[in-house]
């Protein structure tokens, strides 16, 4: 396989990649399985995994490319990390927020952020946000950024409608 990116995240999961990844992928349509290698004899002492079982999966989602390895349960996802998806239009915003929230842990949402099922965090995110809240020195940003703060899901026209004033 050629690398065409030369940084890929890679997301480590317990023993969740493969469902993981049918999970993102039908979410986000521009997307797909580039490749999948299994476990084998070899370092049995150190993984510990069913010989045949998924090690990793190598896929893209909207052409971003990502690593999903069934490496174990000693590392958890947190919120130090998160993906970003920017949405052009709120009916982005509220079709990449339900999909991605789905059986996930809803006292994470807050201000666009949220944590999927397998322990993911991402950011569901309007493009034109950052340039309503942008400005620290304006009275109209802070607004926004105030409003912005109240929400779990980002409402676009709430947002712009605190801007407004």
């Amino acid at each position: 396989m050629k690398m065409t990116h030369r940084i890929a995240p890679c997301l480590w999961f317990d023993d969740q990649a493969e469902e993981a990844v049918r999970f993102y992928l039908t979410i986000f349509k521009n997307s797909n399985v580039l490749t999948l290698s299994r476990y084998g004899k070899a370092g049995k002492e150190v993984h510990h995994k069913p010989e045949g079982s998924v090690l990793a999966i190598a896929f893209e989602l909207e052409g971003q490319p990502f690593t999903a390895l069934n490496g174990g349960p000693q590392f958890k996802f947190n919120e130090a990390m998160s993906l970003q998806v920017y949405c052009e239009s709120q009916e982005e915003v509220d079709y990449y927020w339900k999909k991605l929230s789905e059986g996930g842990d809803e006292n994470v949402q807050q201000c666009g952020w949220l944590k999927d099922k397998y322990g993911v965090s991402w950011q569901v995110v309007p493009t034109m946000l950052l340039e309503l809240i942008g400005d620290p020195k304006s009275e109209k940003s802070q607004r926004a950024m105030q409003a912005m703060m109240g929400m779990k899901k980002i409402v676009i026209e709430d947002i712009k409608r605190a801007y407004a004033g």
